[in-house]
């Protein structure tokens, strides 16, 4: 293999987090950074709020993709720029670094109450700021404009009681409110053309396409103002990076450090470069990218801005830049460490039940892909690469979330360098396997020459660049509470928020007389309960086209330009919703409960164990010990009992939602996955026969129960690995996640590094989509409870994220202490 980054392959970084460590960045310049990036607070900024908010007032006549185009045009042309000391990448989200703008666009009600009522820097966790009261009074009266006219407002009037009652608003089997109250995002942007044409490119493309519209085309007064609209934010982004040129040549003037001079003299050229030309230089290409990726988070808070396989994209003007003798692999490596950790500046204010669902003050889903093949079958790995895994290694921060594709031909030096950024700790990279992603590719009908070019979007979905809107994460569905309408009649356990039936009576564990109806009504639930989901999720797509449509983004997709529609109403040539199903484990084991201890072995009445759950196990402690307990069959364990009820939970799910149309014209795809929801979803479920009590956090993900009772997998991950490959990941258009923890000890030296080598190409050979690792024992994680000034860049790998343990919630770092450390 001919790719080299500036280390050895089998470099040894470190073995899970060290308290106290030296600085791992070779840069000074990039430590400093980092260190000013986690000394900085998290703020809410006002300037957003305050352009966006002037611009729709002065177009309030005006078609609504032009006042987008209008109030993005303000804020570029307005927002105040920052330059920080030792940066070498310039562009922020019209906020300064790490403060989180506002989007009044989606909705305001939430910021409004919370403010006045529940203020975000009380949070137990994710707390921003308000600088002072002056700015608390003009965040709420500006607002207070937008009430009446979000995407919110428009969902809200048009949602039945009966999708409401199983909603955030009401019991929570299912939750739609990231998208209902912010932007989409999860998407790829094809950062390959932008690096080829630049920003003039790509408005020649808009302005020819806007030249040819004829008024014979019923659809010509929409078209005529989405080309109007994108042109107009093309032009504004290249005003604003001529705005950063500007004043970086003044900093340059009266800067007295002749090495600083340099440097931003040679940014200033670098930003009037690429205002509207292609890249010529690495540190060009770099640099545009940071732009055109900011922008699309200024246009629209949606999370999930994903950076592609920034190894392919970025290659080309690597090779001519090193061939030509104006860059090293050293510097190279510097200013992709510089960007990576500037990648963490942008923040998102998020409402307080999003927090509680899933912790996180940073956009959130920054993936990053590197590896894999191309579109003839090849492997790819190349010098960027592994240069990109030295600079994760290096920095050590939130994002990017660095993704390596693997397959059966993947060089062994890039599964070891992987290994060896695992094993440091830090939660990077994740894993993903080429063969059966490709197949759900497929299954969304892509080519295979498509297919093999996925790249991955948030936490693990897979995605298209330039050509696929997914509406991926679209929604988080708690199949334990669905669980609960299947043993109870249709009826929360406790009554729920309305105390009534809220799903349809198939019947209750007093009642059944075979497993068979058990599972008959399992179906009959999840059909229902699909219904209103993903009819909820139609209301809040067509809102988004109406209220928030993004001609700058649509700009990057080049089936957009070229049938004069906005991503909003179907201009991707690919267009999916993607809600993601959680819980899937604690549903299989509760039905394992079932089927055993009283159709098979007749032990318990259904009726008993219907009491024990209404009770919360309270007086059944007997039982509660044997459900934890390894009598009974569960998942995990690579038992075929147990492995067959998630096999028909999972094929349950995804088969109740493949199929589905949305208002884009395109089709919805399951996931199985739960980034961290799993924790809030339990707070708001009761008692389950896995053994769970009521607030406990469901099962995550693909992995197997573990609750206050015990860790139902007991067999290591040999049998995990077999439980977890058992069933069709390629079902799972929108991915799947596996998370597994290794202890320190289980991975050391030269042994635990190649053990964990083969355990990876064991467990892909069979064909799973996914797995990654957090290298962190138990007693490390409560150890940075106690003492967490100790810990404060000690990041975990959550789910599809890392995050910095000690600034997450306290349920979350409990269901993070309990997963089971698995050994060799």
């Amino acid at each position: 293999m001919s790719a080299v980054g500036t280390q050895p392959f089998d470099q040894t970084y470190s073995l899970g987090y060290q308290v106290n460590h030296e600085d791992w960045s070779p840069f000074p310049r990039v430590n400093h950074l980092r260190q000013k990036f986690l000394d900085r607070p998290y703020d809410v900024d006002v300037e957003r709020l305050r352009l966006v908010t002037e611009a729709y007032q002065n177009n309030e006549d005006k078609p609504r993709k032009l006042q987008c185009a209008y109030a993005f045009e303000n804020i570029l042309l307005n927002t105040q720029l920052y330059i920080y000391d030792e940066d070498l990448i310039l562009g922020e989200i019209a906020a300064p670094a790490k403060a989180s703008p506002i989007y009044p666009e989606f909705s305001v009600k939430w910021i409004i109450d919370e403010i006045l009522h529940s203020p975000f820097e009380e949070r137990s966790n994710d707390q921003f700021y308000i600088r002072n009261d002056s700015d608390r009074e003009e965040i709420v009266a500006l607002c207070r404009y937008w009430e009446g006219k979000t995407v919110d407002d428009a969902v809200t009037a048009r949602l039945e009681e009966s999708q409401t009652v199983g909603s955030q608003v009401g019991d929570k089997v299912f939750q739609t409110n990231v998208y209902q109250y912010a932007g989409i995002g999860h998407l790829a942007a094809d950062y390959d053309v932008l690096m080829k044409e630049g920003y003039n490119g790509l408005i020649n493309k808009a302005t020819a396409a806007r030249k040819k519209l004829s008024k014979k085309d019923p659809e010509y007064a929409d078209k005529r103002d989405f080309y109007d609209a994108m042109i107009i934010m093309l032009e504004a982004a290249k005003k604003y990076i001529a705005r950063y040129a500007k004043l970086a040549e003044e900093s340059a003037i009266a800067e007295k450090d002749e090495g600083r001079k340099r440097e931003l003299e040679a940014m200033a050229a670098n930003c009037y470069a690429i205002a509207g030309e292609a890249p010529k230089t690495f540190w060009q290409a770099v640099q545009l990218f940071n732009f055109a990726t900011t922008l699309i988070q200024i246009e629209s808070n949606g999370h999930s801005i994903s950076y592609g396989r920034m190894d392919q994209w970025l290659h080309p003007i690597y090779e001519q830049d090193m061939r030509s003798g104006n860059l090293t692999k050293e510097f190279a490596l510097e200013i992709l460490e510089v960007q990576f950790v500037k990648m963490n500046n942008p923040t998102k204010l998020k409402d307080k039940g999003t927090v509680l669902v899933r912790n996180g003050r940073g956009f959130g889903g920054e993936s990053l892909t590197i590896g894999g093949i191309d579109k003839n079958g090849n492997d790819v790995t190349n010098d960027l690469t592994m240069l990109i895994l030295e600079g994760s290694a290096h920095t050590r921060m939130m994002n990017p979330w660095v993704c390596v594709r693997m397959h059966e031909n993947t060089p062994y030096e890039l599964k070891v360098k992987a290994v060896e950024c695992i094993r440091a700790g830090y939660g990077h990279p994740k894993l993903f396997n080429d063969a059966p992603t490709i197949k759900a590719m497929m299954r969304k009908g892509m080519t295979l020459e498509e297919a093999r070019e996925y790249v991955v979007v948030g936490c693990v979905e897979p995605s298209l660049p330039g050509q696929e809107f997914g509406w991926h994460d679209a929604a988080y569905v708690n199949t334990a509470k669905m669980m609960e309408m299947v043993i109870n009649g249709g009826k929360c356990l406790d009554g729920g928020v309305f105390n009534k039936q809220i799903g349809p009576n198939t019947g209750t564990l007093e009642t059944y007389e075979t497993f068979e109806q058990v599972l008959e009504s399992v179906e009959k639930q999840f059909d229902y309960w699909c219904d209103q989901m993903c009819s909820s999720l139609n209301i809040i797509d067509e809102a988004h086209r109406v209220c928030k449509p993004t001609p700058y983004i649509s700009a990057f997709f080049s089936n957009c330009i070229e049938t004069g529609k906005d991503l909003s109403e179907g201009g991707a040539k690919y267009n999916g919703t993607g809600p993601q199903a959680s819980g899937i484990a604690t549903c299989a084991d509760s039905l394992a409960t079932i089927k055993q201890l009283v159709f098979d072995e007749k032990k318990y009445t259904g009726a008993e164990l219907l009491q024990a759950v209404k009770d919360n196990w309270e007086g059944h402690e007997k039982l509660y010990a044997i459900v934890n307990g390894s009598k009974v069959h569960h998942y995990g364990n690579d038992d075929e009992y147990a492995d067959e009820l998630f096999k028909f939970m999972f094929e349950t799910y995804c088969n109740n939602i493949n199929g589905r149309k949305n208002p884009r014209g395109g089709n919805y795809s399951p996931g199985v996955y739960s980034v961290n929801a799993n924790v809030g979803m339990g707070m708001f479920t009761n008692a389950s026969l896995d053994g769970r009590f009521k607030g406990e956090a469901i099962s995550d993900n693909m992995g197997p129960v573990h609750t206050d009772g015990g860790s139902h997998d007991i067999c290591g991950p040999t049998a995990i690995a077999n439980s977890v490959a058992k069933v069709d990941h390629s079902l799972a258009t929108n991915g799947t996640l596996l998370n597994l923890r290794f202890p320190q000890e289980a991975v050391a030296g030269t042994e635990g590094r190649d053990n964990l080598v083969s355990f990876i190409d064991e467990y892909l050979s069979r064909h799973p989509m996914h797995v990654q690792f957090n290298i962190m024992n138990a007693q490390t994680m409560r150890a940075a409870q106690k003492n967490p000034e100790k810990y404060k860049d000690m990041l975990v790998r959550v789910a599809g994220y890392s995050a910095y343990f000690v600034e997450l919630g306290k349920p979350l770092q409990k269901d993070l202490i309990q997963r089971t450390e698995l050994h060799f």
